[in-house]
């Protein structure tokens, strides 16, 4: 849901430590799920909603590390954040490589923390608002006509309504229906418009 507030994930063997940052992160009104372990977090099932994951490195099992590269292979895009008590730079350099927003060493200030996991929220919401908008743009694409799809790939190619008609064997005049209907049907105000949007499509 729109209203609900966006999700800390907390993954950390420390049941202290977990209570701690369970606290903090309610205190400034994020909602929190709070693990002990990778695989009681691969159980839960996530909500559709702006979320993070605060992630310990060293923990018994699968490591903080290892489940970063797991996510990694799996295309999941979940934001992490790192917080150890045993981390080096060679670590820190591997994990901020493989996507993590940020690496903290404990002890750490918890202002430091608040400011990762928002950078990391509003990471998650732009790609939460770009595959939807992309979503959207695939879904006006697809109630064009075979043949206007046609057209639309003429068009963003360059060719001018004459040539296309030519091409295609059609009056001008039907071209340049087809074509209003294509710019109508994407939303596209301007050529360039529709260039763009035929950008985002191809990627």
């Amino acid at each position: 849901m729109a209203d609900e507030p966006p999700i800390v994930f907390v993954i950390d063997d420390d049941p202290s430590v977990r209570d701690g940052l369970d606290s903090l992160f309610r205190s400034v009104g994020y909602a929190v799920a709070a693990f002990g372990s990778v695989q009681e977090f691969a159980l839960h099932r996530r909500p559709e909603r702006p979320s993070c994951l605060v992630l310990d490195v060293r923990m018994p099992g699968p490591s903080g590390m290892d489940f970063q590269a797991e996510l990694a292979a799996m295309g999941d895009p979940l934001p992490i954040v790192f917080l150890t008590g045993h981390g080096d730079v060679p670590m820190a350099v591997r994990a901020m490589k493989t996507g993590a927003v940020e690496f903290l060493l404990k002890p750490f200030r918890e202002q430091d923390l608040l400011d990762a996991v928002r950078a990391a929220i509003e990471r998650d919401r732009a790609r939460r608002a770009q595959e939807a908008s992309l979503a959207e743009l695939g879904a006006r694409f697809a109630t064009l006509s075979m043949r206007e799809k046609e057209i639309m790939a003429f068009v963003v190619a360059g060719r001018l309504n004459k040539q296309i008609a030519a091409d295609l064997k059609l009056s001008e005049v039907t071209v340049k229906v087809h074509r209003g209907q294509v710019m109508r049907k994407m939303g596209a105000a301007t050529l360039a418009d529709l260039i763009g949007l035929a950008g985002r499509l191809r990627r």
